[in-house]
């Protein structure tokens, strides 16, 4: 090998540039060599060996650092001279979780005689020694953005919103905004499972009043939401799914149909003035749950249609049509046609309205309403969309007719009206589109006593869940 020593390389005129090596040779400094004027300060080497215990820097090195098994712990150059450098990052964006821990080693750090721990995500600094006075300066420092990092979807909006395992649940009760902030880097994490509940219709009114229909009943559940859902779960229906954006997202929760106030019904009032009265349709992202058909009544003897159909009111009045307008899965059963005025018990009983999975009861007992859906979608099994029962005019009943599971109001009874039941039907549950109970006339006729009010349907819901962490 041969040795070239000179004190001085200049080039051959005063603007020319000294060139050292040829293309692909390597310049080598020698160990212990200090050097001055090439620029070192505020750069260094990265070396490409992950780190994961603990070591000690050397001037003019970078480390990745990776405190994914545990706390690391760096130790500063001794001896340090001026312009000494020394460099780490956070690797596995974990630092926040194991720290890294700068040992001082005899010198400062920022003028301090004290170690340093980096204890922020994504954390990256530099340090270069200055003096004896403030030792090692941090001359860059910053959090890394690391570019395979999962985000997730966030947003606002809800009467509540509640948390269970990795999802998050806001639950209108009223009209209002779901409004998107971010969206997932994971796409199909913007797929949001939801239920959409409509309002319940009101319950018929007068001589044996039908059961009003529940609000429809519509859910998909996002595969990565796990909850039990309801068998009326649309997910494998793609026009079904709903796939957020960042933008804000209007909320539609219908009302339930408003009943009627107990009236006198001898002598008969105009059937004009006792109405019945269907549910609202509640909405979100594009997909609407209609709300439940109004029971038969005085007003009109047949059943409304609607996301569930009501009961048909007094002497076989018709049952409504569910899952009108028609989605798939259907949105509601049908109501039934209540039973004629001859013949036994429980003979001119008004239909019970319809809910989210059956058909009201047939006779003997056609006066109940029929059965909700359950979903666990809020974090807990609830029932929604049941049925509102038919009014009970056999001579000897005793006791009102159920509602459906799921928030369905009961139906009167004519034949042992009490002080506080004078033949009324019930109000649907509030939030759950059960429909309203149908009213009954009192066995024998009172002369001045008002009776035979219907329930009012119950209002419906919008819940969306989605993966937020």
């Amino acid at each position: 090998m041969s040795e070239l020593k000179v004190n001085k390389i200049s080039p051959r005129t005063a603007c020319g540039t000294v060139t050292l090596g040829d293309s692909g040779d390597t310049i080598a400094i020698g160990a212990g060599v200090t050097t001055s004027g090439m620029g070192r300060a505020g750069a260094v080497d990265w070396q490409t060996t992950i780190k994961t215990g603990d070591f000690t820097a050397v001037s003019g090195e970078g480390y990745f650092v990776n405190t994914t098994s545990g706390e690391i712990d760096v130790t500063l150059p001794s001896s340090p001279s001026a312009g000494d450098i020394v460099a780490v990052s956070d690797y596995a964006q974990t630092f926040d979780a194991n720290n890294c821990i700068m040992l001082r080693n005899g010198s400062n750090i920022e003028g301090a005689a004290s170690n340093l721990t980096l204890d922020a995500e994504g954390l990256a600094m530099t340090f270069v020694y200055a003096d004896s006075t403030k030792g090692w300066k941090v001359v860059g420092a910053g959090r890394e953005a690391d570019a395979t990092a999962a985000t997730f979807l966030t947003a606002t909006g809800g009467n509540s919103v509640t948390t269970c395992g990795d999802c998050k649940i806001h639950t209108f009760t009223g009209p209002g905004t779901f409004t998107v902030c971010s969206v997932s880097s994971t796409a199909a994490e913007n797929l949001v499972s939801y239920l959409i509940v409509g309002g319940g219709g009101s319950g018929g009114a007068g001589c044996a009043g039908g059961g009003g229909g529940a609000g429809g009943f519509r859910e998909v559940k996002s595969p990565i939401t796990p909850y039990s859902a309801s068998p009326l779960c649309g997910h494998g229906t793609p026009g079904n799914r709903v796939t957020v954006t960042a933008q804000a997202y209007p909320i539609v929760v219908g009302a339930g149909g408003a009943g009627t106030p107990p009236f006198n019904m001898y002598p008969a009032v105009p059937a004009a003035t006792v109405p019945e009265n269907p549910g609202v349709a509640s909405s979100f992202g594009g997909i609407s749950s209609a709300g439940g058909g109004y029971g038969g009544g005085t007003g009109s003897v047949n059943a409304g249609n609607g996301g569930s159909g009501g009961g048909g009111g007094h002497n076989a009045g018709t049952g409504g049509s569910g899952n009108t307008p028609p989605v798939t899965p259907a949105q509601g059963k049908d109501g039934r046609t209540s039973s004629p005025a001859t013949g036994p018990a429980p003979s001119d009983s008004a239909g019970g309205g319809g809910g989210a999975t059956a058909i009201a009861q047939a006779a003997p007992a056609g006066h109940a309403g029929g059965d909700g859906a359950q979903t666990g979608i809020t974090g807990s099994a609830v029932t929604y969309a049941g049925g509102g029962g038919g009014s009970n005019r056999c001579g000897g009943c005793a006791s009102d007719t159920a509602g459906g599971p799921g928030g369905g109001g009961r139906g009167g009874f004519g034949s042992r009206p009490t002080p506080t039941d004078n033949g009324e039907g019930k109000d649907g549950t509030a939030n759950t589109g059960g429909g309203g109970g149908g009213g009954k006339a009192l066995s024998p006729a009172p002369t001045c006593r008002p009776q035979g009010g219907a329930g009012s349907g119950g209002s419906g819901i919008v819940v969306i869940r989605y993966k937020f962490k």
